[in-house]
């Protein structure tokens, strides 16, 4: 069956502006539903079929949205901040260039982070507005793992592998599941690949500390299915693949 939403909350929803807002550009012959001008904010508009355009541009409506985004350092994984740049400050400004290039609206609608990398932390950050798909991928007892590539102040050794698989205690109440550690190089600067399955704050840092090392940089390669793209730069998003949002399903 096809998905009918009112006129007005298809543009609320694309961030034309608030209900009221959306009604006045309606009444004011601003919106066109396949080509022709209407006046009825509670016109059902299918969203499969019909073309919606607002002042001769057209919207694309999507109910859920994915990306993968190459996070940089400086950045924070929060919706909104009063001081520093976000995730979805980047989603944005990426949505402005497509807006120049294509003269096509597309709202990046409610879409949040799932789970956080540090702000000084690079790499694979999903970016969605599917609350069920976050929960699934964040939920304890599912165990997700998350493969992080981490630079290391001092000579990584077979010890910390088995202390790293044994579990660390970070907390009265918490120990590491046992983590996967694969020494790339060890010396006075090390270099680790590391898989974890949690996602606790600082968790990987504070796993080095508990070993008397130091995480000097870090960057997430891989969410469970989900593998940063090697061709996206820092800052550079995309969205998933069709196959790559079915292995994240499962």
């Amino acid at each position: 069956m096809a998905a009918l939403v009112r006129l007005d909350k298809f543009l609320a929803d694309m961030g034309i502006g608030t209900r009221s807002e959306v009604k006045l550009h309606i009444k004011k012959g601003k919106v066109t539903v396949n080509e022709e001008s209407e006046k009825s904010a509670d016109r059902k508009i299918d969203v499969s079929r019909d073309r919606v355009a607002f002042e001769g541009r057209e919207l694309t409506y999507a109910a859920m949205e994915y990306y993968m985004l190459h996070k940089p350092a400086g950045v924070v994984s929060a919706t909104t901040d009063n001081l520093h740049t976000t995730v979805l400050d980047l989603i944005q400004e990426g949505m402005k260039k497509e807006l120049f290039m294509k003269e096509e609206l597309f709202k990046k609608k409610e879409l949040f982070p799932v789970g956080r990398l540090d702000k000084d932390t690079e790499g694979l950050l999903l970016i969605t507005n599917d609350g069920e798909l976050a929960h699934k991928l964040l939920s304890p007892k599912k165990h997700i793992s998350k493969v992080y590539y981490a630079k290391v102040k001092g000579k990584v050794t077979a010890e910390d592998v088995n202390t790293f698989e044994s579990g660390i205690k970070l907390e009265e109440d918490f120990t590491t599941l046992p983590a996967r550690l694969n020494i790339v190089k060890s010396d006075d600067i090390s270099e680790v690949e590391i898989t974890i399955y949690e996602g606790k704050f600082h968790q990987i840092k504070r796993m080095f500390e508990a070993v008397n090392k130091e995480v000097i940089y870090l960057k997430r390669l891989q969410m469970g299915e989900l593998v940063l793209d090697a061709d996206l730069k820092k800052g550079e998003y995309r969205k998933l693949t069709e196959a790559e949002l079915k292995k994240l399903k499962g």
